[in-house]
């Protein structure tokens, strides 16, 4: 694994981040079913994925109500490594998944990409 130093910051991997609006409370069960035994084995199988981490929040700051359902947080060694995977069988059958899923439950999916980085507590 590369790390690159930005500052204090030091630049360890690079992150798909996935997040799942709540689906309708009449589907949440049949939703969870899927994720869990479908669509998120599906992610794990995808080459080059050096970490995943799955999310499911319960509350919002402050009492709040949270922003989305499902977070997932799909790391990769450099931007390189994630365009590669996502040429894959595997990337095409995970994407074909969610795209069902987004039709079946009535769910936003929102993706964005970056670089994760890690600064040293009382920085």
């Amino acid at each position: 694994m590369t790390s690159v130093r930005t500052r204090r910051c030091v630049r360890v991997m690079y992150k798909l981040i996935a997040t799942w609006s709540a689906p309708p409370a009449a589907q949440l069960d049949e939703f969870e079913r899927h994720y869990e035994s479908v669509h998120a084995p599906a992610a794990a199988k995808v080459p080059h994925l050096r970490r995943i981490v799955l999310t499911r929040t319960a509350d919002g700051l402050e009492g709040g109500r949270p922003g989305f359902h499902r977070v997932a947080e799909m790391l990769f060694d450099s931007p390189e490594a994630l365009a590669e995977s996502s040429r894959s069988d595997e990337w095409a059958a995970m994407r074909a998944d969610a795209g069902e899923m987004v039709e079946r439950f009535g769910v936003d999916l929102t993706v964005a990409l970056g670089w994760e980085t890690e600064l040293p507590l009382g920085s």
